[in-house]
């Protein structure tokens, strides 16, 4: 995997990659990460995806991050690895 830029983000590390002719973009927050893939000649350059990573989706990401992390809190819980 090919690093080809960090996306500047206050609340998260947003990174792009390329990767078997595909851009890879890697949020993450904390230590939950989410990684979204997009063929390359879906987009003619890295500012296009740059383009993407806007407030409405980031919204979104942080929805994930938080369901996420109540996903595995639970897990941990039930599974008495926590109290």
């Amino acid at each position: 995997m090919r690093y080809i830029k960090d996306i500047t983000n206050s609340r998260f590390k947003i990174g792009v990659y390329q990767w078997n002719n595909k851009y890879i973009i890697k949020i993450e927050n904390g230590m939950y990460e989410q990684t979204y893939k997009i063929d390359q000649y879906e987009v003619a350059n890295v500012e296009e995806i740059e383009k993407c990573i806007d407030e409405v989706f980031l919204g979104v990401v942080a929805k994930t991050f938080d369901t996420m992390e109540g996903d595995f809190t639970q897990t941990l819980l039930r599974n008495e690895v926590i109290f």
